[in-house]
């Protein structure tokens, strides 16, 4: 019943709840090879257990009391992580801005305690006593069960959804686990939970485009919504305004980050989670899709001594992926890296990586002044966003320093246009951008079921019609996927980028101080040699890497 049996019956004895004769009898009686003689008191009715927990209670000075989950607020819950409540076996009962008061089962591990209040930060932490029986209850009921401490990939495929019954606790927090390694196994990158008016939707993004799953009841949305609410850590109570969050788990040893947004809809609380891969930090450049000539010229850039170096595009079109892959390629022990990123979506070893805080005065140009100090080499922003962000990035690329950011921008030559709308001075991005990337991404076609496909006569049109005044030829051949297993039957599998690199050389900054306007800028790069995203794509095309349909759903808003 707890770690130190001796001590207890000795208290029990000198207390007069037991005498020397009953605790030798029990002693004599035991059967079992992992029964004590405590336990053969209890069950026998010598003593119950309330008894027992409240004189071993009084004698440490703690308070003993019977628990339930539902008297348990739900932000108390989430004072204690469900992994650092598990890892201790205590439950949260009280908690305030400063302290917090957990229920434990053996009151003889003090060092439990000790070590709550070096995990929690220091915050205050009390104890009392309550029956081993109700805080696993409680415990499982608020956190799922112990082998429920981290997302794994044990099979939890036979859980029928429509069999879960309202109120069922323990198979909520399977569901809502199964939601998660499902995404995870089919490689997802965002989670999309939508309340309808008559279904509670589940989508995945794939490759780029949203897949319907099958959909749990209706009736266990404010359920299933509470689990990943309270795995976030946001406040369960709170459904009238947006909340963000961040969940961390373990998948077949794989340690991933979700990042959660929560929106009040309608039908009840929209909850997207993207998910946050680190394995992609791995990537080089080679892996983005480049082909050779654009990946050395790409290499040249990143590597200049000083100079604006951009990458842009719509949302989700891979920029920060990009970026990343820069950091990792030019991230050796004789260069300093310091990032400002809002918000922080992967951490790489041996980079200095900085918050946005906005409730604090820390946005951007805030952050990008006081690092500049810090004398770093290189300095990724996240986005410019203002003209201030803009100019600090321009100045410090004009003081020796190597600066690489995003813009939203539809083309390369338009992140000119871009700086210059947003009221940075000419001769500052003329003297400082070295170039300008535009990227997006396509699906690739599934290795394992490609085959080579005829084009029909209204792509031959399309192809012809692409083709004509540009550069881009009409490939040979072209490929599909047939659709197998591997690739969920949509005969993609995987995405890569397709690039244009507009670089400056004098012409263009003699363009750019004198406020040409960015078909100029373009012209001048296309002289020069400059492959339009388009023409990238049908190479890909060519080259078997995607499909023409793909090449044209990302590109038939740009100019050629």
């Amino acid at each position: 019943m707890t770690s130190n049996d001796e001590y207890v019956l000795q208290l029990l004895t000198e207390r007069g709840y037991l005498s020397a004769e009953q605790v030798e009898a029990a002693a004599a009686s035991m059967k079992a090879a992992n029964e004590t003689t405590l336990d053969v008191l209890v069950s026998g009715g010598a003593v119950d257990e309330d008894t027992v927990l409240g004189t071993i209670a009084d004698q440490f000075g703690l308070k003993y009391c019977h628990i339930e989950a539902d008297a348990i607020a739900p932000e108390v819950v989430q004072a204690i992580p469900s992994d650092i409540a598990k890892k201790y076996g205590v439950v949260p009962v009280v908690a305030d801005d400063d302290s917090i008061t957990v229920a434990l089962s053996d009151p003889m591990g003090y060092d439990v305690i000790d070590s709550l209040r070096y995990v929690l930060h220091g915050r205050d932490v009390e104890a009392v006593l309550a029956p081993l029986g109700e805080v696993k209850t409680v415990m499982s009921k608020l956190y799922g069960s112990a082998e429920d401490a981290e997302v794994t990939t044990r099979d939890e495929e036979g859980l029928n959804a429509d069999d879960v019954a309202e109120g069922d606790d323990s198979a909520v927090i399977k569901l809502a686990n199964m939601i998660l390694t499902t995404a995870i196994k089919m490689k997802a990158s965002d989670i999309h939970i939508e309340p309808m008016e008559k279904e509670f939707r589940v989508r995945y993004r794939i490759d780029g485009a949203l897949r319907k799953m099958d959909s749990p009841p209706k009736r266990l949305q404010g359920a299933i919504l509470s689990r990943f609410k309270i795995m976030s850590k946001m406040k369960i109570s709170e459904k009238r305004v947006p909340q963000d969050g961040r969940i961390q788990i373990s998948v077949g040893g794989k340690d991933l980050d979700l990042r959660v947004s929560s929106v009040p809809t309608n039908h009840g609380e929209s909850i997207v989670m993207r998910i946050l891969d680190k394995s992609n930090l791995s990537l080089g450049l080679p892996q983005l899709g480049f082909l050779s000539d654009d990946q050395t010229t790409f290499e040249r850039l990143i590597k200049l001594p000083d100079g604006v170096v951009l990458v842009t595009g719509p949302t989700g079109s891979g920029k920060t992926t990009t970026l990343y892959a820069c950091l990792g390629q030019i991230n050796t022990p004789d260069k300093k890296l310091i990032t400002v990123e809002d918000p922080v979506e992967y951490q790489m070893s041996g980079i200095n990586q900085v918050q946005v805080n906005k409730d604090v005065g820390l946005d951007f140009s805030a952050a990008l002044r006081s690092i500049l100090r810090q004398a770093p080499n290189i300095v990724m922003i996240g986005e410019i966003r203002d003209a201030e962000t803009a100019d600090i990035a321009m100045e410090a690329a004009l003081t020796g320093h190597l600066v690489f950011s995003t813009l939203h921008t539809n083309d390369a030559p338009s992140a000119v246009t871009r700086l210059l709308d947003i009221g940075v001075k000419p001769f500052l991005v003329a003297s400082a951008l070295r170039a300008a990337m535009a990227q997006r991404l396509v699906r690739a076609i599934c290795e394992k079921c490609k085959q080579e496909h005829t084009p029909t006569d209204r792509e031959l049109k399309m192809l012809k019609g692409l083709a004509s005044g540009s550069n881009a030829q009409i490939p040979d051949r072209m490929y599909t996927g047939a659709g197998c297993d591997t690739c969920h039957k949509t005969g993609y599998k995987g995405r890569k980028g397709i690039f244009e690199i507009f670089k400056v050389d004098d012409t263009i900054q003699r363009l750019i101080f004198d406020h040409a306007p960015a078909t100029l800028l373009r012209q001048r790069a296309r002289e020069m040699g400059m492959r339009t995203l388009r023409e990238d794509g049908m190479l890909k095309v060519a080259s078997g890497m995607t499909s023409l349909s793909e090449v044209l759903r990302v590109t038939m808003g740009d100019a050629d």
